[in-house]
């Protein structure tokens, strides 16, 4: 894999040229031309104007408001569409449509991809989606007082999950290709880095690493006895803040609760039919339905109920004290990385502050 440096015009006319292959999207304030995305903080970028404010000196430090979830998590998400008198109506929606190309993701929103592809190995729905969908990454020169990548085993610099990660670096840019389609994306474009900024990369790329190995706390929580805690008064207290709005798991990109709802969809007067894949193509002669996966919440009192009646987790503390265990413990257990990236969203957006960096501090505390 080659790493490349580019000045500004080579970079806008390198961004430009994916256009021609990917519906490109970057961050942008929710207006974005496609619908699909207009609602989640991602425009599909429409002229060569926009990529100016996409490069990584003229956009905020930290992360954008929201994540790349809705990319891989569509809310809602049609699973698979049929009539009511149980004929098929249309293929699996997500896998049709043109290769995106998402630029402008922080290391920590593309690490949690990963993650997240950890759990859903077997979905065809993320995996489907994954597949058609290239990550630009931007490096973190400065952070947010509410990033905490270190902690939780990423970098400033990381390139999990990314297929080219873009630097600040000198009078220009540093473009790193990391995978084979990344490769092909900056094909002969640019040159070299050359032996002083070379240094001065590798330098930095070190610097932010040993940091992250120093402040990395997933083996101090692997290595403690978490399950010890489960009844602690720490949850108590932590709990007595908490209202349960679920802004924390909306805008995690880690956390992937879903419910499934079937939606009938009846004909509209004067239509000929009522197809539900929406391509008035399939002569539904029955009024057809969408089976949808949607966001669902840990933190809603709802979503563990039974149809008995009972629910398992009942109170405030139960439901917070299995959204952090499910981060530091449960999910580690299972597959080796905390269950969460340090894009510190929760933390920005939390209406209490509450701050899973001292809760991680207070259960490494306890004896």
């Amino acid at each position: 894999m080659k790493t490349i440096f580019l000045n500004e015009k080579e970079l806008l006319a390198l961004l430009a040229s994916w256009c021609e292959t990917f519906d490109v999207y970057a961050p942008n304030d929710g207006k974005g031309e496609d619908a699909a995305c207009s609602v989640i903080g991602w425009g599909k970028i429409a002229s060569k104007e926009e990529f100016y404010g996409v490069l990584p000196d003229k956009i905020a430090k930290g992360v954008h408001k929201t994540s790349i979830k809705p990319f891989f998590f569509p809310q809602p998400e049609t699973l698979v569409t049929f009539t009511s008198d149980n004929k098929p109506c249309a293929p699996l929606a997500n896998t049709v449509g043109q290769k995106r190309l998402i630029l402008g993701v922080r290391p920590c929103d593309a690490r949690s991809v990963m993650l997240n592809a950890m759990p859903y190995r077997d979905d065809p729905y993320y995996q489907a989606n994954q597949n058609k969908t290239v990550l630009v990454g931007v490096g973190c020169n400065e952070k947010a007082i509410t990033c905490f990548c270190e902690k939780t085993g990423g970098s400033p610099l990381g390139t999990d999950g990314l297929d080219i990660l873009i630097t600040t670096l000198g009078t220009g840019f540093a473009l790193e290709a990391l995978t084979n389609q990344g490769d092909e994306l900056l094909g002969s474009q640019g040159a070299a880095l050359d032996e002083a900024l070379l240094a001065e990369f590798t330098k930095r790329r070190e610097s932010f690493a040993a940091d992250a190995q120093k402040a990395n706390s997933t083996p101090s929580l692997k290595g403690k006895d978490l399950m010890s805690l489960y009844q602690s008064k720490i949850w108590q207290d932590l709990s007595q803040s908490c209202i349960n709005c679920g802004a924390c798991t909306f805008l995690c990109p880690t956390c992937y609760c879903f419910d499934i709802q079937d939606e009938a969809i009846r004909k509209d007067k004067g239509s000929s039919n009522a197809c539900a894949c929406g391509t008035g193509g399939c002569a539904c002669d029955a009024p057809s339905v969408r089976r949808i996966r949607y966001w669902d919440s840990c933190m809603f009192p709802l979503f563990t109920k039974h149809a008995s009646g009972h629910n398992p987790r009942g109170t405030k503390e139960h439901r917070v004290r299995n959204r952090f265990m499910h981060k530091l413990k449960y999910f580690p257990d299972r597959f080796g990385a905390l269950s969460c990236v340090g894009c510190g969203r929760c933390i920005r957006e939390c209406p209490v502050n509450i701050d899973i960096r001292e809760v991680m501090t207070t259960l490494l505390a306890v004896d």
